[in-house]
């Protein structure tokens, strides 16, 4: 599943510095949709190359970082059962801010 990822507020460091990523999403075997759930763990396994705890907290995000589905806020979408389909863009923001 093609996706568009971007991440933003500092997320972007956890990242390698880089904000916006192209990405293909496979589904679990025997699944046809892929919820948001899904696509936090494989963040957290393929895109997140260090502190992880920095960006998700048990299955969710941490609190602090507002997560939008094709720029809609995802907890209207069903948050962690939100699904997620091809061609969607779903944007993370830190809220939180270091000083």
């Amino acid at each position: 599943m093609r996706l568009t990822l971007e991440f933003g507020g500092g997320l972007e460091l956890l990242c390698n510095s880089v904000k916006i990523h192209h990405v293909d999403v496979d589904l679990k075997t025997g699944e046809d949709k892929l919820s948001m759930r899904d696509l936090l763990t494989w963040i957290k396994s393929n895109l997140i190359k260090e502190r992880p705890e920095m960006f998700v907290k048990g299955d969710s995000v941490r609190p602090g970082i507002l997560a939008l589905i094709n720029d809609c806020d995802w907890e209207l979408c069903g948050s962690l059962d939100a699904v997620v389909e091809e061609k969607d863009m779903v944007v993370f923001i830190s809220t939180l801010h270091g000083g």
